[in-house]
């Protein structure tokens, strides 16, 4: 392709609305242009990239044994009602009427739908196992899009659905997207970790999120540096101490904190350590009431985990003041856990601490030297904490870490979660009707392109992977509109890496050399090609990779090995 041809503007200057680097970039580089809030027009060079993620996904889906189809993205409410998530999906579904006030749905997923194929196209235990999957558009109407691509409305996804008969069908589907997924991923040059996920508003036994690791990510990750243990921060677990607990020192004591609330206050004021202290927080009851939630003062509560407490209502909700002041008869910033008129879930590590500082359930006081078996009952401790650097593998091998990473696919056990709702059922090999059960997988086909340039970066723009770039090399002709001699061996050199199979990108445009360097550095090509009279004159050509600093001088049979061997590497 011939840059002249191409209407591609660049932009030096950062949009003022961009906060995360891949939008920057991705705005920069006149990949993508904003509609609307969360809508985003794909422009040629920005939708080069996408198509490119997309044939490597349906390589290894279509290596994997699935089949493609393509779904209506608009569906019916009939459907969503059967499965019972009209009611529950919640405002993120953008629901509308069409001209006779019928109700649909723009799709968000395709659970419903493809369960409604199945029930009607798969009839006999011979036509199991079958996975089918499809690359299209969907719309969840986020309250906050943000972050361009990263958390848009509208987005393009690959999602996957398998019917099996029995749960070792399953296991065998579901393992087998896990290394679709992974090799996937690996093709395209992404650094991933895959973790243990919570299934959420989808539903099943049984999920694991890919997520790609950077600094700029949404989500917080656990892993192990002894084993292969991760998970996201949600689901890793926080063990009980090691260490056996220290007897009691002195009395248990009130001490005047006048308008101290918070732990970082409470240990300024009485000169001790948030590990030492002990918060108690209170939340909205299933009854009505309230439940207690005892942590450490250095750990934050985990909402997963103290939703499954029982009694706790869901979502966790944090209880307003005046519900606690008439619960217990103190404002919020002084409650503790001794004589508390609620249910009381204790953390693990929080049930260590001995000698603690808590809330006196009095205003403008605490208690010093407080203890479990001495000062209130000893009590069953619960994980109720997110995980910490540091802390050990629930596996007993090795200790944990905490990263950033974008989740850029999620798979699931679905179990029968949608096909008994929708009566999707097959006849097995005796005649007898069996209820099928299902698999889920997806990839964020768009988030990836964004996740890809918030791990590679540099100060100059986006650093492409070779299997997503939108071109593999950058050819750049200088002054070739004074150079007959320039122009022809650059139209030479384009042919002859074109019929090598390389994706060319001739920057032909009557500009400085400058100019067209930056552009391409914003881009992201791989490789760049630079064809000068200085060049010619010696037999060689300008080459420099993305990735490095300084340009090399090669031979034309030298470029061209170096190109091939690019290739084979990708």
């Amino acid at each position: 392709m011939r840059l002249s041809r191409l209407p591609l503007n660049t932009l030096k200057e950062v949009p003022a609305d961009a906060e995360l680097i891949s939008h920057q970039l991705m705005l920069r580089a006149g990949m993508i242009r904003k509609l609307a809030s969360g809508l985003y027009t794909w422009l040629p060079m920005g939708l080069r990239v996408l198509r490119k993620i997309e044939q490597v996904v349906r390589e290894e889906m279509n290596r994997a044994g699935a089949f493609e189809l393509l779904m209506p993205s608009v569906q019916p409410a009939e459907l969503w009602q059967e499965s019972g998530r009209w009611s529950e999906y919640g405002p993120e579904l953008l629901r509308f009427k069409d001209r006779h006030q019928r109700e649909f749905c723009y799709g968000p997923t395709h659970e419903e739908v493809i369960t409604d194929i199945a029930r009607r196209e798969l009839k006999s235990y011979r036509h199991l196992p079958v996975n089918y999957y499809q690359i299209q558009t969907k719309f969840r109407d986020e309250i906050r899009p943000r972050y361009g691509v990263m958390r848009a409305r509208e987005f393009i996804m690959k999602d996957a659905y398998s019917f099996h008969l029995d749960q070792e069908s399953l296991d065998a589907g579901y393992q087998a997207m896990f290394d679709a997924y992974s090799k996937i991923f690996t093709r395209l040059g992404l650094r991933f970790r895959t973790v243990q996920a919570d299934s959420g508003a989808i539903g099943g036994n049984a999920s694991q999120e890919f997520h790609v690791l950077a600094d700029s990510g949404e989500d917080t990750i656990v892993f192990s540096n002894g084993d292969d243990y991760a998970a996201n921060l949600e689901m890793a677990e926080a063990l009980p101490p090691a260490a056996g607990k220290k007897k009691p020192g002195g009395d248990m004591r009130f001490v005047d904190t006048p308008d101290i609330r918070s732990i970082d206050e409470l240990c300024s004021f009485l000169d001790t350590d948030p590990s030492g202290c002990i918060k108690t927080l209170l939340v909205d009851a299933e009854d009505d009431g309230l439940v207690a939630l005892v942590l450490r003062g250095d750990h934050e509560l985990n909402a997963r985990k103290a939703e499954k407490m029982p009694g706790v209502r869901e979502p966790l909700t944090m209880a307003a003041a005046d519900k606690v002041k008439e619960v217990v008869g103190c404002e919020p910033g002084f409650i503790g856990p001794v004589d508390l008129p609620c249910p009381l879930f204790v953390d693990h590590s929080a049930a260590a601490v001995v000698d603690f500082v808590c809330g006196a359930n009095q205003k403008d006081q605490h208690r010093v030297n407080g203890n479990w078996g001495r000062d209130l009952p000893d009590c069953a401790s619960v994980d109720l904490r997110n995980v910490v650097d540091g802390d050990p593998s629930p596996t007993g091998k090795g200790t944990l870490s905490v990263v950033r990473g974008i989740e850029v696919g999620h798979i699931f056990k679905l179990g029968d979660k949608y096909s008994s709702s929708m009566n999707a059922q097959v006849l097995d090999a005796n005649g007898q009707t069996q209820t099928l059960i299902m698999g889920c997988y997806g990839i964020g086909i768009t988030r990836i392109t964004a996740a890809a340039i918030e791990q590679n970066h540099d100060r100059r723009g986006i650093v492409w992977p070779p299997a997503m770039a939108p071109f593999d090399v950058a050819l750049i002709p200088i002054n070739q509109h004074k150079s007959d001699r320039v122009r022809d061996a650059a139209d030479q050199l384009y042919e002859e890496l074109n019929a090598m199979g390389l994706q060319v990108l001739v920057d032909d445009r009557n500009a400085r050399p400058g100019v067209k360097f930056a552009d391409m550095d914003l881009i992201g090509i791989p490789h760049r090609v630079v064809v000068a009279e200085k060049g010619l004159d010696g037999g060689s050509f300008e080459y420099k990779n993305r990735r490095d600093d300084e340009p090399r001088h090669l031979s034309i049979d030298e470029l061209k090995d170096l190109l091939r061997s690019s290739q084979t590497e990708t």
